[in-house]
């Protein structure tokens, strides 16, 4: 005999990362990737991608790559909510593909549909020297694993320079949450999670 009661619930994203901002830069394309807390486990979709390069059209500081994102999760708790990193790419003075910008946002908490814009930025020298080496070699500095972009760990000690903005598109649909005794609430009326825990039993 079947339970009523889920032992997970869903969280389905689609979407796409739309469009960027980098006045100074053309000609760029982005990566992303999910990073999610141990709950949580993709059970369809793509976890990361790599989008085609784009060029901003005449008159316009717009770079438009309208790139389709699509994954569910299942989870037990919302600890550890998702979270999409994502990281562009483009040439240097010498033709040297370099990182123009890092950033990473949550999956919004609430279903439906939502706009996002990240604040990009890049890791810094920590010397003019080292500076104008990486400027020589073209090796700009930039993260091993971008993933630590959506992880606070040492974080403090890092030196950046802001540059450019992402805008990305969600369309977000969660089942079972309630059963699980967690409630969506707008974000107006919503804690620093979005989510509210009920405190009425279930199975009673």
């Amino acid at each position: 005999m079947t339970s009523n009661n889920p032992a997970v619930f869903l969280l389905m994203v689609n979407g796409q990362i739309e469009s960027a901002n980098f006045p100074e830069y053309d000609d760029l394309y982005c990566k992303y990737c999910f990073v999610y807390g141990h709950d949580w486990a993709p059970t369809s979709g793509l976890e990361e991608g790599i989008s085609q390069i784009t060029s901003k059209g005449r008159g316009s500081q717009s770079l438009v790559w309208n790139f389709p994102l699509d994954i569910t999760f299942k989870s037990t708790n919302p600890f550890g909510w998702p979270q999409i990193v994502v990281s562009v790419y483009g040439p240097d003075t010498f033709g040297n593909d370099v990182v123009r910008g890092y950033g990473a946002v949550h999956i919004p908490f609430t279903p439906g549909k939502h706009t996002k814009t990240i604040p990009m930025f890049v890791p810094e020298s920590t010397s003019r020297l080292q500076k104008f080496t990486s400027w020589l070699m073209g090796r700009r500095p930039e993260f091993t694993d971008p993933k630590v972009v959506a992880q606070g760990e040492g974080r403090e000690v890092t030196r950046v320079c802001s540059q450019g903005f992402v805008t990305l598109q969600f369309n977000i649909v969660t089942k079972d949450m309630k059963k699980l005794g967690y409630e969506t609430t707008s974000t107006e009326h919503s804690s620093a999670t979005g989510l509210t825990r009920t405190e009425q039993p279930y199975g009673t």
